[in-house]
């Protein structure tokens, strides 16, 4: 069977169904392998009030949460649909996900080191490439050098910088992905985008993918319950595309009548103020016809002198 007549079932379902289980880690730690640029191992996923499964959370809330080698945090979550305070959520995620793995009268040092990994399927914003990435760091305002922390471990002093401890964000803009897939890279981005994979990939993850993630492999039952996802996912964007051209008529037509009643106004002003030039000008010719001085006209009119000699 060719790549294009396999089907592979979308990212967001496996997450939620298929890659929590221990025997599939092996398609999410590749997938992290990628987008971290480091090879990752998981240990465990995690649950918490965020990841949870909910009746609402078949659009926006598709999250896994998981444990690495290294005793970090990692958070992964598909958005379908836009919302709009996007960022502001996936701070106030990290957060959460902070103080859900560190217990009143801990020390500080117990803080894990969180990633947030977003996989986003709507118009974020203005940018030029597919992938972001973003971290606090202490920068010299004079010097542009990196503030090194000297920390205590062991009773011995290290020196750390802020990428070993403040949360790292990754912006995965799905449908500004346009390229060839070349790179393991590509070849993921090509399987989120399209649903494609080769059948000669070498990237981490994806001939992992090619073997679990396979349409045909599920069951009449879970087939049925991956197309209600399907639909629900189209008739939520269904939903907003309405409202979005609703909201850009209803717009335009306020904007028209706003139009109306900004000419009508501008118009009725307008024409007082000519009305007034018109009485100005016929009062100061006829104060001039009775011989009174041109500087007395213009003082009684608000004409020009040069404006009452023209008359």
């Amino acid at each position: 069977m060719s790549e294009l007549q396999d089907r592979y079932i979308r990212f967001d379902w496996a997450i939620k169904r298929l890659l929590r289980q221990k025997a599939n880690f092996d398609v999410l730690e590749g997938f992290l392998t990628v987008f971290l640029g480091e090879p990752i191992r998981i240990i465990e996923i995690l649950e918490s009030e965020g990841n949870q499964e909910t009746v609402d959370d078949k659009f926006n809330r598709v999250d896994i949460k998981a444990r690495n080698s290294k005793d970090e945090i990692i958070i992964i979550e598909v958005q379908n649909t836009r919302e709009l305070y996007y960022l502001e959520r996936i701070l106030y995620g990290v957060a959460k996900a902070i103080t859900e793995h560190i217990s009143l009268g801990d020390s500080y040092r117990e803080v894990k080191k969180i990633y947030s990994i977003s996989i986003l399927y709507f118009d974020i914003g203005k940018g030029n490439d597919y992938l972001y990435h973003g971290q606090n760091r202490f920068i010299g305002v004079h010097t542009h050098d990196e503030l090194q922390v000297n920390v205590k471990e062991r009773n011995a002093f290290v020196t750390r910088t802020s990428a070993s401890i403040f949360p790292e964000y990754i912006l995965i803009r799905v449908n500004e992905f346009n390229s060839v897939a070349v790179t393991p890279l590509e070849e993921w981005m090509r399987y989120l985008k399209e649903g494609i994979i080769s059948q000669n990939t070498t990237a981490p993850g994806l001939s992992q993918a090619r073997e679990k993630l396979r349409y045909y492999s599920m069951s009449k039952a879970e087939q049925h319950a991956y197309f209600e996802h399907l639909n629900a996912i189209m008739i939520q964007n269904d939903v907003l595309t309405s409202a979005k051209e609703e909201g850009l008529q209803e717009g335009i037509q306020q904007g028209i009548q706003q139009g109306i009643q900004q000419g009508i106004q501008q118009g009725r002003e307008i024409g007082r103020e000519e009305g007034i030039q018109e009485e100005r000008i016929k009062t100061a010719a006829n104060l001039k016809k009775l011989g009174i001085e041109a500087s007395l006209i213009a003082q009684a009119t608000g004409l020009s002198q040069e404006e009452i000699e023209n008359l």
